[in-house]
């Protein structure tokens, strides 16, 4: 088949490479019919290559055709259209059946200290062959292959891989009071649905990004945007009584814009040898916090900050002081998206489409533009939201 495969660090390249096998009765073939690129995905082509084997497939955003079925699973048939969440889980141990799916006990990355094992998302989470590919090997499919409708395109269900339940999450960990503000920052594909779920809930949604094609995108779903320019936090303030938002949903994650010493060390950890540079990530990683400064110092006195941008450092300073001062509360994590699907399910096949999952993707391509798409994603070029590649 052919996949997209990771060769270093800025380089990724379509290959042809081997079929996926049955190798536990609990799995399924899947023939992908739409995959997409993620902004995590970013994180991998220019920070963690050092936790990515050269030839390794990417991709955790994969939906299609199940075409191969093993002798244990009994929900899912040959023929039967399917999306896969990027998280793999078991549905059964103590932590997903508390809804935390992403920490799931079975598929735990122990020997990392990670949680749930992912698709295409390096060896600390399992080193699992990832979605943007041809097939994909569906583990754990009874509980993770989520079965879907045959009537609609692929973009209304595509996008409950991972950004839509993980924008969801975001949103409900925000604890936004009933009518309340709700600050967004970062308008890329997460962004875009918090946003828009935010206005679904009926909050006032306030939204900071430095594209204008991603604000023209959202003032479409009816949210207020403002440009990331130098006095962002006081406008900010001033629409808001002077207190600032409620809560505030972080989507940017750690490659903020605004921190060019944060930058170097990402970059300059990413061109070690691997051995070292798992050393320097893993003991003295730091992230841009920016996004995440911004959210703190923006959000109300006893409010909320959600991230939902993925953070990888360990060295990253906190202003601890302000924080406790502010009595605020902070909200993380990798999203369990299996816990949001029975709640997003209506809402995606709702005619009216109502989070927008038709008006998010910006080029859809054959697989064989992946590496391009990639370079124009990274560079928020030729007005590039959402990439969906089609096998």
């Amino acid at each position: 088949m052919r996949a997209l495969t990771f060769q270093g660090t800025q380089n990724v390249t379509v290959e042809t490479v081997p079929d996926p096998t049955i190798e536990q009765p609990t799995d399924v073939i899947v023939k992908i019919t739409s995959t997409a690129i993620c902004g995590s995905d970013l994180h991998l082509y220019d920070v963690m290559g050092a936790f990515i084997n050269k030839g390794d497939i990417l991709g955790h955003e994969p939906m299609g055709v199940v075409v191969e079925v093993g002798s244990a699973v009994t929900k899912l048939a040959v023929g039967d259209r399917v999306v896969i969440p990027f998280v793999i889980a078991c549905g059964h141990c103590y932590m997903c059946s508390r809804g935390l799916t992403s920490q799931c006990e079975t598929t735990q990355n122990r020997q990392s200290g990670s949680g749930a094992s992912l698709y295409g998302y390096t060896e600390l989470y399992g080193d699992v062959p990832g979605g943007q590919a041809e097939y994909l090997r569906v583990q754990l499919a009874d509980f993770n292959a989520t079965k879907v409708g045959s009537d609609l395109p692929d973009e209304r269900y595509l996008f409950l891989s991972d950004i839509l339940p993980t924008a969801w999450q975001g949103v409900k960990y925000a604890n936004v009071p009933d009518g309340g503000t709700l600050g967004v920052l970062g308008l890329g594909p997460v962004g875009q649905f918090a946003s828009r779920i935010g206005k679904h809930f009926g909050y006032r949604v306030l939204a900071i990004d430095p594209v204008p094609e991603r604000r023209a995108m959202a003032e479409r779903h009816g949210v207020e945007t403002l440009d990331l320019t130098d006095d962002a936090l006081d406008r900010l303030r001033d629409l808001t009584d002077g207190r600032g938002p409620d809560s505030i949903v972080d989507a940017v994650g750690m490659e903020a814009h605004g921190n060019p010493g944060a930058e170097f060390a990402q970059k300059a950890a990413g061109l070690l040898p691997d051995a070292i540079a798992k050393k320097v990530i893993t003991k003295a990683g730091v992230d841009r916090l920016a996004a995440l400064h911004l959210a703190l110092d923006a959000v109300r006195r006893g409010g909320t900050v959600s991230l939902s941008g993925v953070y990888a450092g360990v060295a990253d300073p906190m202003p601890l002081k302000d924080m406790f001062d502010k009595g605020m509360t902070l909200r993380m994590g990798q999203c369990n998206v299996q816990n949001w699907r029975d709640e997003l399910m209506p809402l995606v096949e709702d005619p009216a489409d109502p989070l927008g999952t038709e008006d998010l993707t910006t080029h859809a391509v054959p697989l064989e533009k992946a590496p391009e798409m990639y370079e124009l994603f990274k560079n928020k070029e030729d007005g590039c939201i959402k990439v969906v590649l089609k096998p």
